[in-house]
């Protein structure tokens, strides 16, 4: 079973290594290379509608899978306790699917917080701004 090293650091490093994770809390954000060694560096930001990290005090965990579909390979994968699980391979109907559902959970998420927009009294142009910021990231 493959392992993944993880490594706290406040900046990513310029060259990111095979088999570490490198974590950013400052940030908000992990990386790592790809594991079916591609080479693609596999950008996971933390956060309550991406990925959440579990850290032990000896290893971490990321939640939820790691699907990587717009890499050619479309690798996906667990972390888990440091340890890389496969997952199962995804149809191009599932990854549609999944990239509609976290799209509404995002959507979802961002309308119950309030803005400061939202606090002025300007809500709607708000959530549409919020909603536009989402739905552009997604079209990438």
């Amino acid at each position: 079973m493959k392992m993944l090293q993880h490594k706290f650091v406040e900046f990513i490093p310029e060259s990111v290594e095979e088999g570490v994770l490198y974590i950013s809390i400052e940030y908000c954000t992990a990386i790592h290379k790809c594991i079916c060694g591609c080479g693609n560096e596999v950008v996971t930001p933390l956060s309550p509608t991406d990925w959440k990290l579990i850290f032990n005090g000896k290893s971490v965990s990321l939640h939820p899978s790691i699907g990587n579909w717009n890499f050619e390979c479309q690798s996906h994968y667990w972390i888990r306790e440091n340890k890389i699980e496969l997952a199962s391979h995804w149809t191009e109907r599932e990854i549609r699917m999944g990239r509609k559902n976290d799209l509404e959970c995002k959507t979802e998420y961002f309308n119950k917080i309030p803005t400061p927009k939202e606090k002025s009294g300007n809500d709607q142009l708000a959530k549409l701004s919020i909603f536009h910021k989402i739905y552009n990231f997604f079209r990438l």
